[in-house]
């Protein structure tokens, strides 16, 4: 009967917050407490002087409790060189120290930390710690639900490091700031009748970079959808384009596809 509780608690929390499930970034509301999800982040992109690349990011999610979560990534493209070879690991923790309840609506703050170790040449100015750039980063969430709308804002600081194959370019910015703002909207169902009930989100996330030492910056428009099935299966698809920016990167713009499992109470 206990663990019957906790499993109903669980799926109630992750259909209730659907909207909150970012494709491109993370909300200040954690994952179920004692669950393990796994991802396969997969990304295409495509220019006239690389041709066609793609990123294949595996991911495992820990809900520690109710307050703490943890990430692993690894990566692996062809970005860097002509074949898919690995590119390095890194980690992600989100704490969340604030949590404000309401009738169909909460709020929720938390801080965050990543660190990388990539294996990949320096060739671009953008400091991307998912793929391209060892190092370190911070940063703060704030999420807002109200009803059937999410709204989710992001402020971080990121810090490149040599990367284990190469140094940092003599000239190149070695730390940025980031920011995002995400909107996510429940389209369906209109009512729920059982937890078992698919789940149909739409989002837009504007999020951006700027290196303070060159005075480059860049923003990006990202809409997305999502399909989630009986709570713990989840589907995400996106595109995500440059709106404004001069900062020397990879790609400007590439299609995103993820597959996700999450396991309640795997523990």
């Amino acid at each position: 009967m206990k663990f019957s509780l906790i499993a109903t608690l669980c799926l109630v929390v992750n259909v209730i917050n659907a909207q909150e499930l970012y494709v491109a970034t993370e909300p200040a509301s954690n994952m179920a407490a004692q669950s393990i999800a796994v991802r396969l982040n997969n990304t295409v992109m495509h220019n006239s002087r690389l041709g066609t690349m793609y990123r294949l990011n595996p991911e495992v999610m820990w809900g520690v409790n109710k307050k703490l979560m943890l990430h692993a990534n690894g990566y692996f493209s062809n970005i860097h060189q002509q074949h898919i070879n690995g590119e390095g690991v890194s980690t992600y923790a989100k704490y969340r120290f604030l949590s404000v309840d309401n009738n169909h609506s909460h709020f929720r703050m938390a801080l965050y930390g990543k660190a990388a170790l990539i294996n990949n040449k320096l060739q671009y100015h953008e400091i991307n710690l998912s793929g391209d750039n060892s190092g370190l980063g911070a940063g703060l969430v704030a999420t807002q639900l109200l009803h059937k709308l999410a709204m989710s804002f992001t402020g971080g600081y990121a810090k490149a490091l040599n990367n284990s194959h190469d140094k940092l370019i003599i000239g190149a910015p070695n730390y940025g700031v980031n920011y995002s703002l995400s909107f996510g909207y429940l389209l369906l169902p209109t009512k729920y009748k059982t937890f078992n009930d698919p789940n149909f989100n739409v989002y837009v996330e504007f999020m951006g970079k700027n290196n303070p030492q060159e005075k480059t910056s860049f923003v990006d428009v990202f809409p997305a959808v999502q399909l989630i099935v009986r709570s713990n299966m989840r589907i995400d698809v996106g595109y995500r384009k440059q709106l404004v920016g001069n900062m020397l990167r990879v790609n400007n713009q590439e299609l995103f596809v993820r597959f996700e499992y999450t396991f309640f109470n795997a523990y």
